[in-house]
C-alpha cells in the first residue's frame, strides 16, 4: 500500500521524479488560487473610483428617490384631497385613484432614478477629470 504522496493520477503529467504527489497538486492548486488573487488585486487596484465614489453612486439615487417619492406623495395627497374630497377605500373611485397613483408614482421613480444615476456619474467623472489634470 503506497504512502499519501506516492499517489499518482493518470491523468496527471509526471515530474522530474517519475511520480506525481498529492503535494505537488496542492501546490497547483495553490498557485491557481493565487493567480485569481492576482487577478482581482489588479482589477481593484485599476478601478478609477475610489471608495467615496462608490458611495456618493449609491447614496445619491437612493436619497434623491426617497425625496422625490415623499414629494410626490405629498403633492398627491393634497391633490386629490382638493379635487375630490374625502375618498373612502372601497369606493371605485378610490380604487382608480389608487391606480393612478401607483402608476405615476413609478413613472416619477423611474424617471427620478435614471435622472440621479446619470448625475451623481457626471459628478465622479468630473471629480476625476480634475484630479487627472
Amino acid at each position: 500500500m503506497g504512502t499519501m504522496t506516492d499517489y499518482r493520477h493518470d491523468d496527471a503529467p509526471a515530474h522530474a521524479g517519475g511520480s506525481y504527489s498529492a503535494a505537488d497538486d496542492v501546490v497547483a492548486k495553490l498557485d491557481a488560487v493565487n493567480a485569481k488573487v492576482d487577478e482581482m488585486r489588479a482589477k481593484i487596484e485599476n478601478d478609477p473610483d475610489s471608495m467615496g465614489d462608490k458611495i456618493l453612486k449609491a447614496a445619491l439615487p437612493s436619497v434623491a428617490g426617497l425625496v422625490a417619492g415623499k414629494l410626490f406623495q405629498v403633492a398627491w395627497n393634497r391633490g386629490t384631497a382638493r379635487r375630490f374630497g374625502e375618498v373612502g377605500e372601497g369606493s371605485a373611485k378610490g380604487f382608480l385613484l389608487s391606480v393612478a397613483f401607483a402608476g405615476l408614482s413609478a413613472a416619477v421613480g423611474a424617471a427620478v432614478s435614471q435622472l440621479s444615476n446619470r448625475s451623481s456619474q457626471a459628478l465622479v467623472d468630473r471629480r476625476h477629470a480634475r484630479r487627472n489634470r
